[in-house]
């Protein structure tokens, strides 16, 4: 099923020149920057890593939300490391997979838990990868 925007709070403009070896920009400048294929040695960010950027910002975003309507307090130093990996299909082509590392320091482990299925269920990322790549979490 696909979710349909009632009100769009916010649409993000960016440009992008010359594929993976090009440049990359946001409409008000506050983004510029270079990218490059992942292991070339080349100066410059992947696609991957700024998918991991924006995953978990967004997903931290969900966790506060989360915790909101549990009534579960967040940490402060509260963290989200993913991992982005691109590689080749199974039936051909190319395909992503993505691990988040929550970290949740202080809290008991069956809020850690409930805290990252809500906030999965809620992230807008979450929600655009689900069913169409493998995602996997770790709740230390």
């Amino acid at each position: 099923m696909t979710d349909t925007l009632e009100n769009i709070i916010y649409t993000g403009k960016t440009r992008t020149t010359g594929g993976r070896d090009g440049r990359g920009a946001s409409s008000d400048g506050e983004l510029d920057v270079r990218l490059s294929k992942p292991g070339s040695g080349h100066p410059g960010s992947n696609p991957e890593q700024l998918l991991g950027v924006g995953w978990s910002a967004c997903f931290i975003g969900a966790l506060h939300r989360a915790g909101q309507s549990l009534e579960i307090r967040l940490p402060e130093d509260v963290a989200v490391a993913a991992e982005v990996s691109l590689g080749t299909a199974v039936g051909g082509g190319f395909a992503l997979a993505a691990k988040l590392t929550v970290e949740l320091p202080g809290l008991a482990t069956e809020d850690k838990a409930r805290l990252v299925e809500a906030a999965h269920q809620l992230c807008p990322y979450s929600k655009s990868t689900r069913g169409n790549i493998e995602v996997t979490f770790d709740i230390p």
